[in-house]
């Protein structure tokens, strides 16, 4: 039987009916197709158990907890990791507040409150390199044995290679720094992209003669920094314009040096090709080709909206060559 999808944010929002279950533990940052295997591994049980999937998730992100800034850049913001992770089937995500009080929890107490007493699961599936507790003794053997005790069944996953390397979100991130766009999607099953909504800026791109869409990242860091070709959608699926439904562009992810000051959000800048309509508000995906160049620091504006110009027409001379499906 069908089960309607659920976003259930912290402990305090767990009801009775939320009790019993086969669940999953995970950062999932990017929703990978290592990812993707432990998912279907958990949907597999739960249509034997006859109960619904549970992945279990952390806001912030463990690493982003203890490194703030420091921490590895985010593939995805939680909205888009959440939509992903019911795309992939799961029936139910438990979003959890890492905070002091979590991660002060040992192994057993973490077991006790959440597993057995919020959730009341019947099996767990975990990575087979997961470990969890303040005291970092909880792992597969740790689980198996608390399970026996307290009538649940654990299983771990094998890891997932593809091209010799295990498939993994820091292993994403250091090809997107590359311009390995093929390689990511290929560990990610599909392009990457950036999803956001048009937030209004200060026009200063079309005063440079390209006028672009502004996507805040609202992170610490983002996985792409510099000058990219791209395709860009409306992320519902509805046309951006007339008869078209992806618009090709070219876009400036990183903190625009020339015009910011220090402290600066990463900012997602798309140029669509013409293109003039408001898209203020919108949700955009903008899908990622080929990388062009590393962002830079112009001594003048004048500059800069020259070196604009050149990325338009460098951006249009690589999709002539490289048109979709080719």
């Amino acid at each position: 039987m069908a089960q309607e999808r659920e976003l259930i944010r912290g402990l305090r929002n767990l009801r009775p009916r939320h009790r019993g279950n086969v669940a999953t533990i995970g950062s999932f940052d990017g929703v990978h197709l290592g990812h993707q295997a432990i998912i279907a591994q958990l949907k597999q049980r739960a249509e034997e158990y006859g109960l619904p999937s549970v992945a279990i998730i952390f806001e912030p992100q463990p690493h982003e907890f203890f490194s703030a800034e420091r921490a590895p850049a985010r593939l995805m913001r939680f909205k888009e990791k959440v939509q992903a992770l019911f795309e992939a089937g799961v029936d139910r995500v438990l979003c959890l507040q890492f905070n002091d009080l979590l991660r002060s929890l040992s192994a057993e107490a973490f077991v006790r409150r959440i597993l057995l007493e919020g959730l009341g699961i019947r099996h767990l599936v975990v990575g087979d390199d997961f470990r969890f507790g303040c005291d970092r003794s909880g792992d597969y053997r740790f689980l198996q044995e608390v399970g026996a005790e307290n009538g649940f069944t654990v299983e771990d996953t094998a890891t997932l290679e593809i091209r010799g390397a295990r498939v993994s979100s820091t292993r994403i991130r250091e090809a997107l720094l590359r311009g390995n766009f093929e390689l990511a999607e290929a560990l990610l099953g599909l392009p990457y992209s950036i999803s956001g909504r048009v937030a209004p800026g200060r026009s200063l791109g079309r005063q440079l003669g390209a006028p672009t869409a502004n996507v805040r990242l609202h992170r610490y860091r983002s996985p792409l920094v510099g000058v990219y070709t791209v395709r860009t959608k409306a992320a519902n699926g509805s046309e951006l314009a007339a008869g078209r439904k992806e618009i090709d562009g070219v876009a400036n992810v990183g903190f625009r040096p020339t015009v910011e000051g220090e402290g600066a959000k990463p900012l997602l800048e798309v140029n669509l090709f013409d293109f003039s309509d408001d898209l203020y508000g919108r949700e955009l995906s903008v899908e990622f080709c080929h990388k062009l160049r590393d962002e830079e620091k112009f001594a003048s504006l004048e500059i800069l909206k020259t070196r604009i110009a050149q990325d338009i027409d460098d951006a249009k001379a690589w999709f002539a060559q490289n048109p979709k499906g080719s």
